[in-house]
């Protein structure tokens, strides 16, 4: 069992596209399929509706922790949180990371989940597994949204 997922992508656009990307609120609705109510701001609560097909019925809350501009945004949330039916606000959250960097060809997108130790026992794996695949698809909606929307 491990406590982390950690994805990485070599974007072919600008240290800044990729941050925009992932910090305007609006711009990481498109990729990440998720319409939130506000912009991300350090500190606070970010609320939105899963638009993901088949996931409609789930709430969107994260914590927004770090914004160091084109380096790392990161925010806390309860992993594969999707039975509406469950109150999810007793667990430890999971914390999620993006970290850029500039590379020859664009930029290195780093995205790592870690605390899954903390979920509870019952839901662990499941929350890891569909993380796991969640991340991977998420990083090539990504990179198709930079590579669209210039």
């Amino acid at each position: 069992m491990t406590d982390r997922i950690e994805k990485r992508i070599e974007l072919k656009a600008p240290v800044a596209r990729v941050w925009r990307a992932i910090t305007d609120y609006r711009e990481f609705g498109e990729w990440f399929r998720v319409k939130l109510e506000g912009p991300f701001v350090r500190g606070q609560v970010t609320r939105g509706q899963i638009t993901h097909p088949g996931y409609e019925h789930v709430k969107w809350e994260a914590t927004v922790k770090e914004m160091q501009p084109e380096r790392l945004f990161s925010f806390t949330w309860h992993p594969y949180a999707v039975d509406p039916k469950t109150d999810y606000s007793k667990e430890t959250p999971t914390l999620v990371e993006f970290r850029l960097e500039k590379i020859p060809t664009g930029t290195l997108l780093e995205v790592t989940e870690s605390g899954f130790d903390k979920i509870p026992a019952h839901r662990r794996d499941e929350a890891l597994r569909m993380d796991d695949s969640g991340w991977a698809g998420q990083l090539r909606n990504i990179e198709r949204h930079v590579a669209q929307n210039e």
